[in-house]
């Protein structure tokens, strides 16, 4: 192993990481190699931040922006979903996701300096459910963050995007009240994907619905698809939220969108991620 790698990870990160392996019955080799590369990368905050608009389908105009944050591409993480799949599996998806929301309300910050007439857009970003849950996870830490940066909590949307994490609805509804009542969004990502993303929507109700890209993928010629888009847009007008499709690539699938009523749209058919607004 490289000593230089081995030196970012302290003594505690390495005990915490083999109980965790122990008890998910996890492999020690590759898997911890991967590890020491993963809080290397989170001690060095070695994630790009990309932002990807989000366009009102009727206007043209950009409402807000999704913020992506990207690793490096590395021996043990060649693509981005080989990284996140990894965190998934470890005990630092609370860790990881405090960075990587700090980082995105700091960018994003600094690029409404830059672009004053975006002051007021919105920032979506993905956070795990069980994060909002955790005890260590604590919501006046954000609002400071935002309260610094001139950022308000009206423009701030929790995107959730492991759908299968919810199980206690009832507890979880509880928890978002409370981060509406200071001013938070939520949103729902991959809707239509399957049950558990449905159940979701009933019970928490969310500002914004997200339709899983594999539903707007050729939906221009797919009947089926399109009944489900009309069934999700007519369950969201009337719960007063707005329906937001991801993955756009084509032209006839927007035009599709559009005259279904579809509220916003994201997608590199409209627009891809960047460094800097658009």
């Amino acid at each position: 192993m490289d000593n230089s790698l081995f030196s970012k990870v302290t003594i505690f990160d390495i005990f915490s990481y083999v109980k965790h392996a122990q008890d998910k019955k996890l492999s020690r080799g590759q898997d911890f190699q991967k590890f020491v590369e993963l809080k290397r990368i989170m001690k060095t905050r070695s994630l790009t931040t990309y932002y990807q608009p989000i366009l009102h389908l009727k206007t043209d105009k950009i409402i807000g922006y999704e913020a992506l944050n990207r690793p490096p591409k590395t021996k043990h993480f060649p693509s981005t979903e080989s990284f996140y799949d990894f965190i998934g599996q470890t005990n630092q998806v609370f860790q990881f996701e405090l960075l990587a929301r700090n980082l995105a309300i700091q960018k994003f910050h600094h690029e409404v300096d830059n672009h004053p007439q975006q002051k007021d857009h919105l920032l979506f970003i993905n956070i795990h459910p069980q994060v909002l849950v955790d005890s260590n996870y604590k919501s006046g830490e954000t609002l400071e963050l935002l309260h610094q940066h001139n950022i308000s909590p009206k423009q701030v949307v929790f995107e959730l995007t492991e759908k299968t994490a919810v199980t206690d609805y009832t507890m979880f509804e509880r928890v978002l009240s409370n981060y509406r009542r200071q001013g938070f969004r939520i949103a729902i990502d991959d809707a239509g994907s399957g049950f558990n993303s449905l159940k979701t929507l009933v019970h928490l109700k969310p500002e914004f619905i997200k339709f899983d890209r594999t539903l707007i993928h050729n939906i221009h010629c797919s009947e089926s698809q399109q009944q489900l888009i009309r069934l999700l847009v007519d369950f969201a007008n009337e719960s007063n939220t707005q329906v937001l499709a991801e993955g756009i690539e084509k032209e006839k699938d927007l035009e599709f969108l559009k005259e279904n009523g579809v509220h916003l749209g994201q997608g590199y058919g409209l627009a891809i991620p960047s460094l800097q607004f658009q």
